[in-house]
């Protein structure tokens, strides 16, 4: 969607990150989207709604770039692209300046944190990731 708010999100590469070739782990990368997709939802829904919905990761598509290494300044963009009942889909993009490291596409089924089964995000949450003007 092209209104979609964007979410920066800031990542810290740690010593446990680098694994024996000199660079960060292909998995960490999983972690990072997690936390990136997180942090929007956090950010973006109200406090209240944010306390009631848990999020499941359902695929995830990376395409690694350029490795990433200790102590480089990384960003994560999270832009979330549609919504469909329970699902969310995420495009993130992650760089260190303005090279790409990593491009993932994700999809994440909300949860009701009570009764743990996929609940629909309604229209008017999704009005606070995908404002009208």
């Amino acid at each position: 969607m092209p209104n979609a708010l964007p979410h920066l999100h800031r990542i810290g590469v740690l010593p446990a990150d680098i694994d024996f070739m000199g660079h960060v782990n292909n998995a960490r990368y999983l972690n990072w989207v997690q936390d990136a997709v997180l942090a929007h939802w956090n950010k973006l829904a109200p406090p209240e709604t944010a306390a009631k919905y848990l999020w499941v990761a359902l695929k995830h598509e990376i395409t690694y770039r350029k490795p990433a290494f200790l102590d480089d300044d990384v960003i994560a963009t999270v832009v979330l692209e549609k919504v469909q009942g329970a699902r969310s889909f995420y495009d993130t993009v992650i760089k260190r300046g303005e090279e790409v490291l990593a491009e993932v596409k994700s999809s994440w089924c909300c949860i009701d944190a009570e009764t743990l089964r996929p609940a629909r995000i309604a229209a008017e949450i999704q009005e606070y990731f995908f404002p009208k003007d």
